[in-house]
């Protein structure tokens, strides 16, 4: 599955400075429109170390409204939530209608992580799968949109990301052994990666998978799939989509985010923007 993914496609910086600001706007609409009409929705993401997951969910959010949306960087749970139901601590963290609830990282990690480092029985993380099914679609049943990105790039690129960091001194805490550890276990994470998909993609809880070579590609990718996922929902609801708002400055004058874009170095010079958490013990 993941093999025939073309990891090398890659946006210019000018079409991706003319498409962010765009697709801000619109997102910041459709959160409003998801808000009015009480439709809550689950944004997940997962993917490699190193895949630009955290990055990627700063971009989502700088323009959104802070009140319309939580989120939720999940870590290995705790002591006394291991003796409950294993799905319990995320059922706290579902949204209210109307509200978005992000996940960096999530429930994924029974099939993933814990599978991988032997961190969970045989017999439960299989189970897992069934719960996770189960679990979406009682919140599709519900009038949840969900929404799953995993974010996809080659053992190569991670390889390269790492070592990047490594030289920077003030980043070079990012990388610890536990990421060259599952680095080097690449081919076991993605033989339990390729199942997840499978058995977890669903027609109320489908996978869009983001190439994250080029970080505009993913971004672009990321928010493009999202306003697909919430136009169509509010459609189906019989519900009238916002108007598109035409983008207008005064003459000379840049957007913030095409200022950002423009002071960003080339694709190839990226920070690679590992994820201060590492994947031991998370769910």
């Amino acid at each position: 599955m993941l093999e025939k993914i073309n990891l090398a496609l890659k946006l210019p910086k000018e079409e991706y400075s003319n498409l962010l600001p765009r697709l801000q706007r619109r997102l910041y609409d459709l959160e409003k429109a998801c808000w009015d009409a009480k439709m809550p929705s689950i944004i997940v993401f997962e993917g490699w170390d190193a895949a630009g997951k955290g990055t990627s969910i700063n971009v989502l959010t700088s323009r959104l409204d802070p009140r319309g949306f939580k989120l939720y960087p999940i870590r290995e749970a705790r002591t006394f939530e291991k003796s409950l139901p294993w799905l319990w601590r995320f059922w706290l963290k579902i949204p209210n209608c109307g509200e978005m609830a992000i996940f960096d990282r999530s429930w994924y990690g029974r099939v993933l992580v814990e599978r991988v480092e032997g961190l969970t029985p045989v017999r439960e993380w299989r189970k897992g799968y069934r719960d996770i099914v189960d679990f979406e679609r009682n919140l599709a049943d519900d009038g949840y949109v969900i929404i799953k990105l995993f974010l996809h790039i080659s053992k190569k690129e991670q390889k390269r990301r790492f070592k990047r960091l490594e030289k920077d001194p003030l980043k070079s805490w990012h990388v610890q052994s536990e990421d060259w550890e599952h680095h080097r276990k690449y081919n076991e994470y993605l033989v339990a990666i390729e199942e997840m998909l499978e058995r977890t993609d669903t027609e109320w809880g489908p996978w869009t998978i983001i190439e994250a070579t080029d970080r505009r590609w993913a971004r672009v990718k990321i928010f493009e799939t999202i306003i697909r996922h919430l136009e169509e929902a509010l459609t189906e609801r019989g519900l009238e989509l916002p108007e598109e708002r035409p983008h207008k400055l005064a003459a000379g004058e840049d957007s913030e985010s095409e200022r950002e874009s423009a002071s960003e170095p080339e694709a190839e010079e990226e920070d690679p923007a590992v994820e201060a958490e590492t994947l031991v013990g998370e769910e």
